[in-house]
């Protein structure tokens, strides 16, 4: 039986998100085990500022990662969150009184920036529900200067057998039950996740959509026995 395409639909995508921003922070801290702050922690310092330009996060949902690398920057390099998700922004803000992180609503379809801008250009968990991943993808490496980075934090799928199984009954059953005691809301967000997941490109199959967008030296490192990755690629230096 042909399992049914997620809906990623910009309206649905953001009226979910919209819906869940207010205790999205407590539900991702609760329902990954604390485990998504050590994930950040890897990823700014598997891709680090180097130089002076700006970092540009996209999906930026409530900054964590962008709030991440304006600390591993400490302080001198201009940051910048993206989202289309006006709640998640407020979120954002909120948290983000006492730094000075930009953050703007954008659709990472069609960024508004100037190509060739950013040093590093990263997602945390957002890629996934970019309704056309290779318009994202191509908008990601095109505001990325030749010579920078983009950072693909994603969630995957375990490879070992055992850890699998007991992994995907989690992930498919318990995750949403758990999620809609937090935020009970009619578009089943917690529902999607595990949807949205299974559907979505992991390993070499994203990294080659990655190399498609423009991208080269692209590698990807699993993280938790596989319930995340990061994937890393470089805009090649621009040539005389």
């Amino acid at each position: 039986m042909t399992q049914a395409t997620v809906d990623k639909s910009n309206q649905r995508v953001r009226r979910m998100f919209g819906e869940i921003a207010p205790r999205y922070d407590l539900m991702n801290h609760v329902l990954s085990g604390g485990v998504d702050y050590w994930w950040r922690w890897r990823t700014v310092r598997l891709v680090p500022p180097t130089g002076d330009a700006p970092i540009l996060d996209v999906c930026t949902g409530t900054g964590d990662l962008a709030f991440a690398y304006r600390k591993k920057s400490g302080g001198r390099v201009p940051v910048i969150g993206t989202d289309f998700t006006f709640e998640m922004l407020q979120r954002a803000r909120e948290k983000g009184k006492s730094s000075d992180v930009a953050f703007m609503e954008a659709d990472t379809q069609v960024l508004p920036f100037p190509s060739e801008t950013f040093q590093i250009v990263s997602v945390a968990f957002g890629l996934r529900n970019v309704c056309d991943t290779q318009a994202g993808l191509r908008e990601m490496t095109r505001v990325c200067a030749p010579g920078g980075h983009v950072a693909i934090l994603e969630f995957s799928k375990p490879t070992n057998p055992v850890f699998k199984r007991v992994y995907a009954a989690y992930f498919k059953h318990v995750l949403p039950r758990i999620g809609q005691l937090f935020a009970k809301n009619q578009h089943d967000a917690y529902n999607y996740l595990p949807e949205s997941v299974a559907q979505f490109p992991e390993g070499q199959a994203l990294a080659a959509l990655m190399e498609e967008a423009g991208l080269d030296e692209v590698r990807f490192h699993p993280l938790t026995f596989g319930i995340a990755t990061l994937y890393i690629g470089r805009k090649p230096a621009a040539t005389s």
